[in-house]
């Protein structure tokens, strides 16, 4: 009877989201669907449809199947039907895996380098993507990177309903971007329910503590107004000895309009990170090589305890406002307002050892090092969609118009810090007073124009981007007065096409391209004039074909692709030195398996090989993988004894990586292969008074592997290294209504 009434549940999800389809209304409370009915023309029955199934809506909460995607084209497309490859975690996916980090979240996806900064640098979302680290976008406004890399927000999991990886350039639409993709987050917002919410208690090694809250439903009787509010509390220790992380964090959201043409999104976030752990790494030789001592533990904390310190301090506001005009056309714009502010200082390793201690080669060379950064940003998007046909063409339009500008002011400190006895180690030692070595303030505008035509004729889909970039750049600097400008435009665009047969299969291909500004002067063609760097160019041809069993939620992708990133900045003679010529490769090949539900069973599976050359060295990009494999099954028992019961499992598999450069020869990371575990428990199975009730736990790296997640070799013997996620085990229990 349960597996009968989550097969209806999907089913009649998919033609809710086609008829939020024909209003062009991007509504989380209508967006899942289905391909076969997309092309349905008749507006009254597909809203007379969707009244007839509101009761269902309950079960899914509002959200977006994970079939469904808006990151590449910025509308809601099936993914069968999307002519680029697109990840989409959802958030069930990401409770069943015991989620807690976005670095988490991404691991089982294709073609992630993940963990770049391994188990110990947790605070920012690091990895690769098609061998490219790449920006984060947050309902559908970027997430700015600071100058320095310090001032940078941290988006809290469990305040997101699902997490799309946009793979290869997408400058068409979104204006700077990587040659990589990109990540697009979605934050929990008021649905249509009247009342809902999930309360839950973590706990786990480390020391691990979390409280989530999750509430809403309507304001008012009618629901024209509609609220939610998500917070928690959460913190641990982290796997390096004497560092830990902190965590206070809400976000109210309201909704204003209910179902009407109109709606107002207000959404609020503040979050407090009064520590957030150790950044520092491990020498390189004591951890991928042994030293004289062998190796160090997993454990080895390279820095001071007094003088360990991150507090960051972030909040926001952001707008979403959607206007439907009729059953074509629609407006909607989208604003937020950040301001982050960080306070950093730490004592870290140089990656190699004193040379002039000729008693002991355990002695770490060490530095001190500290910033205080403050950066205020704002982000606009506006789009104006619309449907017209000219003969037997159905054409889809966007035209739209975006800003971006910061200001970000910092203030950076260097000093240096006494060896440390590795074999002994001493966190307790007189640190000397750092000195000024930065004080600057720059400021960054974007302002971007776009437009795009979806074309359908019978079952081709054809798909054209345009987009113009303007950007601009000023700096002063303070210390060593400078005062630096930089203006560029930029002209990006992508397109596709893609056939969807009946039975399912669409076959597809398309080209793709991005830009990237670079800060630094080149050299001129005479060697001695210089000129201000241009922005690096990001290109893609990609082709590959997708198949969706029709009527399910099981969707495979397969896809090739090619990268050039051009333009690239190549240092030459003394520091600071450069000349435009490097050129970057990134040729693989990904395969993805999707299923969520499927008769019960919840399946991710992924393969990809892929290939990164760096012209200017001959060598691939440092923290480059060749590739990665996973796969994860969760299995829920629909009747019998242990109907509720959940549980399944995943194994992550990592080709090697390249570490850099040393004396010797070249830093290849080993491969490795980890387990996870996951299983859950819906306690109204075992008495009726335990409904809304669920208990869960999960395990990464099951079999505590131990392993080097990423290396920085540097200079002739030394460099740092990573080590990756220990064992981490944790348990849940929540009540959700």
């Amino acid at each position: 009877m349960k597996r009968s009434k989550i097969i209806y549940t999907v089913f009649f999800s998919f033609i809710l989201s086609d008829a939020a389809l024909a209003a062009d209304q991007e509504k989380k409370a209508d967006n899942s669907g289905q391909s076969e009915t997309v092309a349905a023309r008749n507006a009254a029955a597909k809203a007379s449809k969707a009244s007839a199934i509101q009761d269902e809506l309950v079960e899914v909460r509002g959200r977006r199947a994970s079939i469904m995607a808006s990151s590449a084209t910025k509308t809601n497309t099936p993914l069968v039907e999307t002519a680029q490859s697109v990840t989409v975690i959802s958030r069930d996916e990401m409770d069943a895996r015991g989620v807690l980090t976005l670095n988490q979240a991404v691991r089982y996806a294709a073609g992630v380098t993940a963990d770049t900064r391994g188990g110990e640098g947790t605070r920012y979302d690091l990895f690769d993507l098609r061998g490219f680290t790449v920006p984060t976008f947050l309902d559908g406004l970027k997430v700015q990177d600071s100058p320095t890399g310090f001032a940078v927000a941290q988006t809290d999991t469990f305040r997101l309903d699902r997490v799309e990886l946009l793979k290869g350039p997408a400058s068409a639409l979104y204006g700077q971007s990587s040659p990589g993709g990109l990540t697009a987050l979605s934050s929990k917002l008021p649905t249509d329910q009247k009342f809902y919410g999930d309360v839950g208690t973590t706990g786990g090694m480390f020391d691990l503590y979390r409280v989530d809250a999750d509430v809403g439903g309507f304001a008012t009787d009618n629901g024209l107004v509609r609220y939610r509010l998500y917070g928690t509390v959460n913190g641990q220790h982290t796997q390096l000895s004497r560092t830990g992380s902190r965590r206070f964090s809400i976000s109210p959201s309201f909704t204003f309009g209910g179902d009407g043409p109109t709606t107002l999104t207000l959404l609020g976030n503040y979050q407090y990170d009064p520590e957030s752990g150790s950044y520092g790494g491990v020498p390189l030789v004591g951890s991928l090589r042994p030293g004289s001592f062998g190796y160090l533990p997993r454990n080895f904390y390279d820095g001071d305890v007094p003088s360990e310190k991150f507090n960051r301090k972030q909040g926001a506001i952001t707008y979403i406002f959607n206007h439907r005009f009729n059953n074509d056309w629609s407006f909607s714009t989208r604003g937020r307002y950040d301001d982050i502010m960080t306070d950093y200082r730490s004592v870290y390793n140089y990656g190699d050892y004193d040379s002039s201690d000729l008693t002991s080669g355990n002695m770490l060379s060490r530095g001190a090092y500290g910033a205080k950064e403050h950066n205020h940003n704002l982000a606009f998007d506006s789009q104006f969609k619309g449907r017209v046909r000219t003969g037997q063409l159905h054409h889809t339009l966007m035209v739209g118009f975006d800003y971006m500008q910061q200001k970000s002011v910092d203030n950076e400190f260097i000093g240096d810090a006494p060896d440390l006895d590795v074999l002994h180690p001493d966190y307790h030692m007189a640190i000397p007073a750092m000195t000024p070595a930065e004080n600057y303030v720059t400021s960054t505008q974007q302002i971007g124009v776009y437009a795009q035509d979806e074309i359908r004729w019978r079952r081709f889909i054809l798909t054209g981007s345009l987009r113009n970039d303007w950007y601009h750049a000023h700096r002063i600097q303070y210390i060593d007065p400078t005062n630096e400008r930089q203006n560029s435009s930029q002209i990006t665009w992508r397109a596709s096409g893609l056939y969807h047969f009946d039975f399912g299969l669409a076959p597809y291909i398309s080209y793709s391209t991005s830009f990237q500004p670079q800060v630094g002067n080149v050299y001129n063609p005479d060697g001695v004039t210089t000129h201000q760097a241009s922005p690096s160019i990001g290109k893609q041809l990609e082709g590959g074909v997708k198949y969706q069993l029709p009527g399910t939620s099981l969707l495979f992708t397969a896809a090739g692709f090619h990268i050039e990133q051009s333009n690239v900045l190549v240092s030459v003679g003394a520091i600071g030195d450069y000349v435009q010529s490097g050129l970057v490769h990134s040729d693989g090949f990904e395969f993805e398996a999707h299923a969520e539900p499927f008769h019960n069973l919840m399946l991710t599976a992924a393969i990809s090989v892929q290939k990164v050359k760096d012209d200017s060295t001959g060598k691939p990009l440092i923290q480059s993988g060749k590739g990665n494999a996973s796969l994860f099954a969760f299995y829920t028992m629909p009747s019998g004894k242990l109907k509720g019961f959940g549980f399944g499992g995943g194994m992550r598999y990592a080709a090697k990586t390249y570490g850099g450069e040393l004396q010797d020869g070249s830093v290849w990371l080993p491969q490795y292969a980890l387990f996870d575990a996951s299983i859950s428990y819906d306690l109204s199975n075992v008495s009726h008074s335990l409904h809304g009730w669920k208990v869960s736990a999960n395990v990464r790296n099951l079999f505590d592997k131990n392993y080097i997640a990423n290396c920085f070799a540097d200079g002739a013997v030394g460099g740092y290294c990573y080590y990756g996620e220990r064992r981490n085990a944790q348990a849940s229990i929540g009540y959700s209504w």
